[in-house]
This record gives C-alpha cells, structure tokens and sequence, in this order.
C-alpha cells in the first residue's frame, strides 16, 4: 500500500485504536522503522505491534479494525426491549426499578436482579425518576416549616 493511502486512511479514520495501529504500520512499513521501536513510541508490547503488523500482512487495512466479539445473548430480545423503553418514555411518569421488573416480566417474562434493570435503564437512557421507598414519606414543605419555628428547650 503507498504511503499517501495510509496518511490518507490515517487522517480519515475516527477510531482511536484503529489511528493508532495505522499509525504503526505507517512507521513500519513506510518510515523503515524497527517495530520494536514503533512500539515503544506508541507505549505498547513488541507483541501488540507484532500481532497488529501480521494481521496488517494478512489482512490489510480491514484486519487493523476490531473484530465481533461473541457473548452471551441478552434474555429480553431487541424487540421486546425497544417496546419496554418506548413504553418508558412515552408515559411521564417516574419508574421504580419495581415497577420496571414488572413491566419486563409481564412482556418479556424474564426476571432481573433490581440492580441489573437500573443498568437497563441507564443503558436507554433513562433514570429513576422516584425517590428511594424511604423518602417517599417524608414530611410535607408545611411540616418541615412548622418543625422548626418549634421552641426546643434542650
């Protein structure tokens, strides 16, 4: 590949880590740079440089890019989910992670931990928007008013 392409892919690329491997296989392949060396510039392991060159030999400029990584698949399908959180924003009240677990297990007929629906819901963007169950109850603006225009003798 000629020098001016890489610059080229360089100036172009906005993924961080694919930048910095162009950036290695610039120094390498066209500046006649010691890998060894590249890599230390770039503050990274002789492997690393060795691994990404080699895929660069292999592959070319598409073998710098991340590959798909497999996981475990989520148990509430996309689908179902995408209603769940149009559900969420379409209605303007605040949601309890409770509240949310029931509406997941109605449609979904899943269970979640409490602690993984809060992770659900800041993944879509959302928040609680109750307070926690101990607040719910506290004393009204008059109360709290009234509580401390009392005289205490202590």
């Amino acid at each position: 590949m000629i020098r001016s392409e890489l610059e080229y892919l360089y100036r172009k690329e906005t993924d961080l880590k694919v930048k910095e491997r162009l950036l290695l296989v610039l120094r390498v392949k066209n500046d006649g740079e010691i890998p060894a060396h590249a890599a230390k510039e770039l503050h990274r392991s002789k492997p690393w440089a060795s691994e990404w060159l080699a895929r660069f030999a292999q592959e070319g400029v598409g073998g710098l890019k991340d590959r798909l990584k497999s996981g475990r698949p989520p148990k509430l399908s996309p689908k179902i989910a995408f209603q769940i959180r149009r559900e969420l924003l379409e209605s303007k009240q605040g949601w309890t992670t409770k509240q949310v677990n029931d509406i997941i297990v109605k449609k979904g007929k899943v269970i979640y931990h409490y602690t993984h629906i809060y992770s659900l819901l800041h993944k879509w963007g959302l928040k609680q928007k109750v307070p926690r169950k101990k607040h719910i109850n506290t004393a009204s603006k008059e109360e709290k008013e009234i509580f401390k225009k009392i005289i205490r003798k202590y």
